[in-house]
């Protein structure tokens, strides 16, 4: 891998920029958090996270002993005085946050805790930055479900106006509307480089959350019970966690780097080819897990959108982003993290092989 000097172009995350980086890391303690976390450890950044305990039991962050080379503060980012003081004490050169209420469904039980959450936590982090002046680049992660969904066949792009039917996505598109308030109220003008980033449908190796099809399928088949699917004819940008990811520590490298030029919404999809409906996941999960069993749900459920896809191509052209995994790799590594996790292993070192091999493989389109 090149070593970057004072550009950015030719290299999609490089570990010489992030070494001995200050990152404050919200959401550290979730799925998508716990493996940026070790990501970013293994490049050598310093990294502080900030959220709740773990949201599952087992969890990635026990399991893979996410917190062994970081400081992890355990807070509510709707604790803004809290927040603010760990901000003033560890002063981060570069924030992402991460920490969300992130489940649809959950978001019809608690659509206070959601709103309160993904909308006023973004307001008490980017609050902090705005306070703390080692600050030079900030990542909002929000999701592709921000968009007005009008349920077309074509690929959402970052122009397309926000929106969403449900309680979370409404939120997350309230949290961007949010991140170009404060992009053009205070940190513009003061030098700080904000952008959101939206992805699909996240898989991998350490998700229990609830309400989420492969934890799902994964319970189903350590239980030796049969999957019910509510959906299966929904479509959605499905690909591994690292995906996006990458596209994270990329777009924060650029803000670092290159500045307001990049202070935009970004998407990080998988390829056209890798939006799939649940039951064609359904369908290649019971190839590889033989015996497995499933069948259709027809109880009522809560309105989720049944088509949606994003337009990835502004970071595949200005951040040279590309997918690396396709969707059947992203479902066979899913799959071999978890029997490691059955069969004992040493999940740190599962965790990171996995992270190592992504980062090898050549992009795919």
């Amino acid at each position: 891998m090149a070593k970057r000097q004072s550009s950015v172009e030719g290299v999609e995350v490089n570990p010489d920029f992030w070494r001995n980086k200050r990152v404050f890391l919200t959401g550290h303690t979730g799925f998508k958090g716990g493996w940026l976390a070790l990501w970013l450890q293994s490049m050598g950044a310093h990294v502080v996270g900030y959220a709740l305990a773990p949201p599952t039991n087992p969890s990635l962050f026990e399991v893979a002993g996410i917190g062994t080379d970081m400081t992890s503060i355990i807070g509510d980012i709707r604790d803004l005085a809290t927040l603010r003081a760990a901000f003033a004490k560890h002063q981060p050169e570069i924030v992402i946050h991460l920490a969300a209420q992130a489940l649809v469904r959950h978001s019809y039980n608690d659509p206070v805790e959601t709103y309160s959450t993904n909308v006023m936590g973004t307001v008490n982090v980017l609050e902090a930055v705005r306070h703390t002046d080692t600050v030079r680049a900030v990542v909002n992660v929000t999701t592709d479900k921000c968009y007005e969904n009008r349920e077309w066949v074509w690929s959402y792009r970052e122009n397309e106006a926000m929106g969403g039917f449900d309680p979370y996505s409404s939120s997350k598109g309230c949290a961007e509307l949010v991140t170009a308030a404060y992009r053009r109220s205070f940190f513009q003008p003061n030098g700080i480089a904000l952008a959101s980033a939206r992805a699909g449908n996240v898989i991998g190796g350490g998700d229990w959350a609830d309400d989420r099809l492969i934890p799902d399928f994964l319970r189903a088949i350590d239980a030796g019970a049969t999957l019910k699917v509510r959906s299966p004819k929904s479509t959605r940008p499905w690909q591994h966690v690292l995906e996006p990811l990458s596209g994270y520590l990329r777009l924060a490298e650029y803000l670092f780097m290159e500045g307001d030029t990049f202070a935009e919404g970004w998407n990080f999809g998988p390829n056209d080819e890798d939006a799939r409906p649940v039951s064609w996941i359904i369908e290649r999960l019971a190839e590889m897990q033989q015996g497995m069993k499933w069948q259709f749900d027809p109880t009522p459920q809560p309105h989720e959108a049944h088509y949606l896809k994003l337009d990835s191509s502004k970071a595949k052209i200005r951040l040279d982003w590309q997918a690396r995994w396709r969707l059947q790799t992203a479902l066979q590594k899913t799959l071999e993290w978890h029997q490691a996790w059955r069969n004992g292993e040493d999940m740190q070192a599962v965790t990171l092989s996995q992270i190592a091999q992504y980062q090898t493989v050549a992009k795919v389109g």
